[in-house]
């Protein structure tokens, strides 16, 4: 299929090479155009705009870091809706506000521009070795043209609802992960302090009842007081931001995810906004006295 692919960032770079791959022909753009480099250098097509990237192709990705970055490439001046034909889906990978997906897709529709809201989780790993997981908002019969690409970068694709749900579940999914890191390293913390051998430990607890990607994949760094990127802690905050304006919205109470979202701030403010989001154990640590 002839694909455009907007947003190469540490997820969408990784996903548009397994698009690539796949044997889609990608054309891509960037807001910062060096980063299309490596993926021209692989076979893809370089286009100046959203606009021109959506010029001729059936699909058009999206995989941009806020809200108004995705309002920006797909109805912006030079967004995808003045490049795509009608008929043309849009699929955004992004992590966003379900209002803004509803509102975006109203504006595609009214051109004759499909959409489905398609955000991923499974960290940078996952895109890599595409084996992320895809939560689907939109029409049923869409998903069935957009799965030929989305499978080149995902393990497992779920059709949620209709337009929105796919950011609704996404925003679940930061709640739980807010959750399971924060708690992974109150864990490390006690282990610590308590002078265990760490790796026998997480292999101990990982194996059981409390085990979780987190503990598998990102002990290690909060063990280390070392955080390399997988995903940036200020990304996640914006998500959690997200996730609580839903809240507020439905009268749900989420006291766990707004804490970590102000311990995540606090972390952000002292400069640790590009480090992975395991660095949330840097405030456990510091509040335990395992570190200055």
């Amino acid at each position: 299929m002839n694909v455009a692919f907007i947003g190469l960032g540490t997820m969408g770079s990784p996903m548009a090479l397994n698009v690539l791959k796949a044997g889609h022909t990608v054309t891509v753009n960037n807001r910062t155009r060096e980063k299309e480099i490596p993926l021209a250098d692989e076979g893809a097509q370089r286009a100046d705009t959203p606009a021109a990237a959506a010029v001729d192709a059936e699909i058009v990705i999206t995989c941009v870091s806020d809200t108004p970055d995705v309002e920006t490439v797909i109805l912006g001046e030079n967004g995808v809706v003045h490049g795509a034909a009608k008929g043309t889906l849009v699929v955004d990978m992004s992590t966003v506000s379900p209002t803004a997906t509803r509102r975006i897709s109203l504006a595609l529709s009214a051109k004759g521009i499909r959409m489905l809201d398609a955000p991923v989780s499974g960290g940078s790993e996952g895109a890599q070795k595409g084996t992320l997981s895809i939560m689907v908002g939109g029409e049923a019969s869409d998903l069935d043209v957009a799965f030929p690409v989305l499978k080149a970068m995902g393990q497992t694709i779920t059709h949620i609802g209709p337009i929105g749900a796919g950011q609704m579940t996404k925003a679940i999914n930061q709640i739980v992960v807010a959750g399971t890191y924060w708690s992974v390293a109150e864990g490390v913390a006690l282990g610590l302090k308590a002078g265990l051998d760490m790796e026998k430990v997480v292999m101990a607890v990982g194996g059981g009842a409390a085990g979780s990607w987190a503990m598998v994949n990102r002990s290690g760094n909060m063990i280390k007081n070392d955080y390399p990127l997988g995903f940036k802690v200020q990304l996640h905050r914006k998500d959690l931001t997200i996730a609580l304006e839903v809240a507020r919205e439905l009268g749900v109470t989420l006291p766990v995810a707004a804490y970590v979202e102000q311990s995540e701030t606090g972390l952000i403010a002292c400069g640790h906004g590009d480090e992975d989001i395991s660095v949330i154990a840097r405030a456990v640590r510091k509040a335990s006295g395992i570190d200055g």
